[in-house]
């Protein structure tokens, strides 16, 4: 037994490494760092006052926070729907768009902008066509500003969003909509009563994941606008490994800030979660839970209904 147990814990060795090399140590090397002074010795809290005062910091967060929401509300708005078709389909379809939205999905960074910026770009491939054929499709279009970020986000939201909602409608049961039928009500009164509150901690916590996804995005932003457009992750990246002049400790500064949000997110993501879990489960204390809440809810619908 012994034997066995030194062999886990040398099996476990190179994992534990990893871990202690690539996130332990960055993440305390990054905090440490946010509270040093410019010449790199003494603790202090100027830089968090700094960067909390700072219009052209502030403007930074501001634009991360804005565009990580918008394009978090878009792509999970458009990503209910499709994953609620998706489940429409047959299995063999299903699995086929599923890899399809796995793949785009990952297909960020700068090849993602690149693309863009041959088909959509002020020389792209569309731009001039519509442009040969006069259609003014892209007129007061500009792929380098608020409208063209929030398109390239959007891009690779929108899958993210339906490879974590699809699972959700599974737990929603065939039989509460036949009782609904029975009972009266209409599609959107079961929507409204049922089906919604059903999907609402993975809607919630996709929302979550969603604006993590976008707040961490630097490539696609800094391959598609550089530095015209002041967003936090290019901030940090132009403060840690800048041309001209490098600022490592304020750069750590808003790489917590940055944290910080992302943390309170998958925070509130894992709070969706075990809430989820008391509605898709099959074990017997799950489907209580989940017929408990049906009961709760019809006599509404049918109230509803006049019956």
């Amino acid at each position: 037994m012994k034997q066995r147990q030194r062999g886990l814990i040398l099996a476990l060795a190179p994992f534990v490494l990893m871990v202690l090399a690539f996130q332990v140590v960055p993440v305390f090397s990054m905090l440490t760092g946010s509270f040093r002074h410019a010449g790199g010795a003494g603790f202090t809290l100027d830089n968090y006052r700094h960067a909390l005062s700072s219009a052209y910091y502030l403007q930074a967060i501001k634009n991360s926070l804005l565009i990580s929401v918008f394009s978090s509300l878009i792509g999970l708005a458009v990503g209910l729907v499709c994953a609620y078709c998706i489940t429409r389909f047959a299995p063999a379809v299903r699995d086929r768009l599923l890899m399809l939205s796995n793949m785009t999905s990952n297909f960020a960074g700068v090849p993602l902008a690149f693309a863009y910026i041959i088909l959509l770009g002020n020389n792209g491939v569309f731009t001039l066509l519509f442009k040969q054929w006069g259609w003014n499709v892209f007129d007061g279009f500009n792929l380098y500003s608020w409208s063209g970020l929030i398109l390239v986000y959007v891009y690779f939201q929108i899958p993210l969003a339906l490879l974590l909602l699809y699972p959700a409608f599974y737990g929603i049961r065939e039989q509460w909509r036949e009782a609904a039928a029975l009972l009266g009500a209409g599609s959107w009164q079961f929507w409204k009563t049922v089906g919604l509150p059903v999907l609402s901690p993975a809607i919630f916590g996709t929302l979550g994941i969603l604006f993590a996804n976008a707040m961490g995005a630097y490539a696609t932003a800094y391959a598609l606008v550089g530095g015209n457009y002041n967003l936090l992750a290019v901030r940090i990246g132009s403060l840690v490994a800048g041309d001209v002049v490098t600022q490592p400790q304020m750069g750590s500064t808003l790489a917590v800030l940055l944290a910080l949000s992302t943390l309170l997110a998958v925070f509130l993501n894992q709070r969706m979660v075990r809430r989820m879990e008391g509605f898709g489960g099959r074990s017997p204390a799950r489907r209580e839970r989940s017929s408990g809440l049906f009961r709760r809810r019809w006599p509404a619908v049918r109230e509803e209904a006049g019956q």
